[in-house]
């Protein structure tokens, strides 16, 4: 574990946050940052696609002043991490299992970090999916917080078999690397709007966000490949089948939410025995991001949740 780069003049989080590249056994680099802020317990906080460490200062701010520690993580192919293709600005992973080597990477960690326990986890959008998996194989924390998880995307009943056979044939015709239909190289904050965008109610935050990648292009991801687009899909769909973890969840989900599908997250949380599902009907798809009273709730509620959640060891085991 060494020190990495961590830009700390944007991310607008508590003081003295370390970062460190971690290898995995695939010999990928990735990067964690690290806010030792409280006693209460350490969160694992997972991003969505695109993401990076800096982006959730902010959360670890309001983490640190509910007595909680935070560790984030920048995922393979996104962030600081290892990119996986020549073309830095697709979003590629050759199996959306190989992030759960990320994840074996930061646990691995976690010992030398002297963090305190008990651990909980934050998974937002991608992270949601890659968290779900984690917890059915056995990630042990005490409680999870999703955040608008991607547990399907949102697309047309037209447009989803396409999207299918165009991700499955576009590996053995060496295309898998290239940019899913509609998607480019720009990232979607840098391109759009405030007025109309998809993620946020909140002016500020969305310009917070507009200022990481502007100020640190290095950070920035533009669409996801054809060969990102037929794992996520699949994992989605493997995962629909197989039941709920034991671990208490608790699940927000925006009103307006337009990027992934609200009737997976719906279902899977009717099927989650010790889950719970929030509804912010005026939020949109980054609920952690949004303007100053829902962002309030959220972590209010989220956290009272982590403290109401007994010590089960509960992610060893599956509810059907």
């Amino acid at each position: 574990m060494e020190a990495a780069p961590f830009f700390k003049d944007v991310a607008d989080g508590p003081e003295g946050a370390s970062a460190y590249w971690l290898s995995t056994s695939d010999d990928v680099r990735i990067r964690i940052a690290v806010w030792n802020g409280g006693d209460r317990g350490t969160v694992l906080l997972f991003p969505g696609r695109t993401e990076y460490v800096e982006k959730y200062g902010r959360a670890a701010e309001d983490l640190r002043q509910r007595g909680y520690s935070c560790v984030a993580i920048d995922w393979r192919g996104q962030g600081l991490a290892d990119r996986l293709v020549p073309e830095r600005a697709v979003g590629f992973v050759g199996r959306f299992q190989d992030y759960q080597l990320d994840i074996a990477a930061l646990n691995a960690a976690l010992p030398a970090l002297n963090l305190p326990g008990p651990h909980y986890l934050i998974a937002h959008s991608m992270g949601g999916c890659i968290g779900l998996r984690a917890l059915m194989d056995g990630m042990d924390v005490r409680a999870a917080a999703f955040s608008a998880p991607m547990w399907d995307i949102q697309m047309s009943t037209l447009v989803r078999p396409a999207a299918r056979v165009i991700g499955y044939v576009s590996r053995p015709l060496g295309l898998g690397a290239n940019f899913a239909p509609g998607t480019k190289a720009i990232s979607y904050v840098a391109a759009a709007p405030f007025e109309g965008n998809d993620l946020t109610t909140d002016a500020d935050m969305f310009s917070y966000m507009k200022t990481q990648i502007s100020t640190y292009p290095e950070l920035s991801l533009g669409g996801p490949s054809l060969r990102w687009l037929h794992e996520a899909l699949r994992e989605n769909a493997e995962l629909s089948r197989r039941a709920s973890p034991a671990t208490p969840a608790i699940t927000f989900l925006g009103g307006e939410e337009s990027i992934v599908c609200p009737t997976a997250i719906e279902d899977r949380m009717r099927r989650w025995p010790n889950g719970k599902l929030v509804g912010f009907p005026n939020a949109r798809h980054e609920v952690i991001m949004e303007e100053t009273g829902t962002r309030t709730q959220f972590f209010d509620q989220m956290t009272a949740f982590f403290e109401d959640s007994p010590e089960t060891g509960a992610g060893l085991r599956a509810s059907a």
